[in-house]
């Protein structure tokens, strides 16, 4: 004759216990973890302030395209000595700064808000540097050009990190682009420049 026993609870307490996780366990799975989040969490981070940065590159490229055809509307014909500061009271900005120092595009150093050139701090927190030097020419060819730093401030130096500048050129005809698009043979104020990707920052991409 068989006879059913019940576990009692003190057996079924047992049984609990020996299905959970040891503090060995745990630690070894939050070191994991900890592991994980140290390599995933700055690339995430870098990759919405990538996003940030080159919405805010756009954002800046139009603006300057829509002052130069303000500027154009209001009876201006652009000349060979048409220049970036003739562009900025038809741009939304903070201020004028004339004391801080800005990161150049990659590849390069810093640069200065003096000594002829010019910056205005954006609303987005960046700012934009522009030298004093016209279009040279009225030809496709003849351009202007702008730094656009999106924090606004040295933070790289000479490096290739991720606050550098992207250099947004304006063609005399009205086009609008960066080192990665240049007309070869573009003239500008310090002499004639072509198509570079390697100057544009990885954050940036049209």
């Amino acid at each position: 004759m068989f006879s059913l026993s019940m576990p009692s609870h003190h057996q079924i307490a047992l049984r609990i216990v020996r299905r959970g996780f040891t503090l060995a366990e745990l630690l070894i799975s939050l070191a994991i973890l900890g592991v994980i989040a140290t390599f995933t969490i700055p690339k995430i981070l870098y990759a919405q302030q990538s996003s940030q940065y080159n919405a805010e590159a756009k954002e800046v490229a139009a603006m300057i395209s829509a002052a130069y055809d303000a500027y154009k509307q209001q009876g201006n014909t652009p000349t060979t000595n048409t220049s970036a500061g003739d562009l900025t009271p038809y741009m939304n900005y903070v201020a004028v700064d004339s004391s801080s120092t800005i990161d150049l595009f990659y590849n390069a150093s810093t640069r200065a808000c003096t000594g002829g050139y010019a910056c205005v701090k954006l609303h987005n927190g960046g700012m934009l540097l522009w030298a004093s030097a016209g279009f040279m020419g009225t030809a496709s060819t003849n351009a202007i050009y702008f730094y656009f730093d999106p924090d606004g401030r040295v933070t790289d130096g000479t490096t290739n990190g991720p606050g550098k500048s992207v250099c947004l050129w304006l063609y005399y005809t009205g086009r609008i682009t960066s080192y990665v698009n240049l007309s070869a043979g573009t003239v500008y104020g310090g002499g004639t420049v072509g198509p570079d990707p390697t100057y544009d920052p990885p954050w940036f991409q049209w």
